[in-house]
Formats: structure tokens, sequence, C-alpha cells
């Protein structure tokens, strides 16, 4: 993917639920890695918002965290106005 397509305040935005969810529930990052398999560094890495999470990431820090992935997507997300559809642009010529 091009680089228009990673928003650092998105994967910050998801570190932040994660470690807000492994605080609350006293796990350290030696438990994710002990529940993922997931090395030191990746755990770290996703952690601090230094790697963009893949869908089986995210997958498996939820269940290492026992929660559903949806609670790490649960903040405020601006909307962009899109361009309208092509099929809405050709009627129009």
């Amino acid at each position: 993917m091009g680089k228009q397509y990673r928003s650092q305040e998105f994967i910050d935005n998801i570190a932040k639920k994660i470690n807000e969810i492994r605080l609350e529930k006293g796990i350290v990052q030696e438990d994710i890695v002990d529940r993922t398999g997931f090395t030191q560094k990746q755990v770290w890495s996703l952690l601090n918002g230094k790697s963009n999470p893949t869908v089986s990431s995210i997958e498996a820090i939820a269940k290492a965290l026992e929660v559903h992935p949806k609670v790490f997507l649960e903040f405020d997300f601006d909307i962009p106005k899109n361009h309208s559809l092509r099929k809405d642009r050709k009627k129009k010529s």
C-alpha cells in the first residue's frame, strides 16, 4: 500500500486503546508475548504505534487481552467527505 494509506494517528489510537485495556487488566507486555507467540520487539512495536497492525495481529492481541477486537476501534474518527461516485459523475456528463 502507498504511504497515503498509513495514518499514524489511527495507528496511535489503536495502540492507545490496547494499552488502556492491558493496564486495566494488569497484563504486562511479557504476558502478551506468552499469549500470542509474538516476539518482545513485535509486541513493543504494536503497543507503541511503531508498526501498522495487521488484522491477524489485532485478533491475536484481542485474544491475549480477552476482549472483542472491536474495542480497539472505539475512538473518535473524522469521516471525510469524498468525491461523488463515478457512476454519479458519469450521469452528469
